[in-house]
């Protein structure tokens, strides 16, 4: 029994990734469309491009990663997502790209993909516990 459901945990946190993974796709294409297309503050630029990330990985977490757990209404569970894991990446992307761009002095794309992937693992809890665990199990 828990084989069976360390692997369906572990089949969900590959799809969980291939979907971040095109995520951190758009994040960096806004990122940099952001930053240098428009200019815009670095830590600014880095929340837009968070939050567009946010939307198209739920996006793509309801319709795969966890379309096996039925949550009600969409909106609803696209609010809960982005108070958890979207507040979660925003600010664990601004605290540590201010500390590596700011600080270190990292340039702000391999910044953000270090910043991307200390995230990851626990947006995928928050996520798989609390967002998509149903309606009935959140609070």
């Amino acid at each position: 029994m828990r084989w069976n459901r360390w692997r369906r945990t572990f089949r969900r946190w590959l799809r969980f990734n291939l979907v971040g993974a095109i995520g951190i796709g758009v994040q960096l294409c806004v990122l940099a469309t952001l930053k240098a297309g428009l200019h815009l503050d670095y830590l600014h630029a880095t929340a837009l491009a968070v939050e567009a990330a946010v939307i198209h990985n739920f996006v793509w977490h309801e319709r795969y990663t966890w379309a096996d757990r039925p949550g009600g209404k969409t909106l609803l569970r696209l609010a809960r997502f982005n108070l958890t894991t979207g507040l979660l990446s925003i600010l664990g992307n601004l605290l540590a790209m201010r500390i590596l761009v700011g600080v270190v002095g990292l340039p702000y794309l391999p910044a953000n993909g270090i910043t991307i992937t200390a995230c990851s693992l626990m947006n995928f809890v928050v996520s798989d516990r609390l967002v998509f665990a149903g309606a009935k199990h959140f609070i």
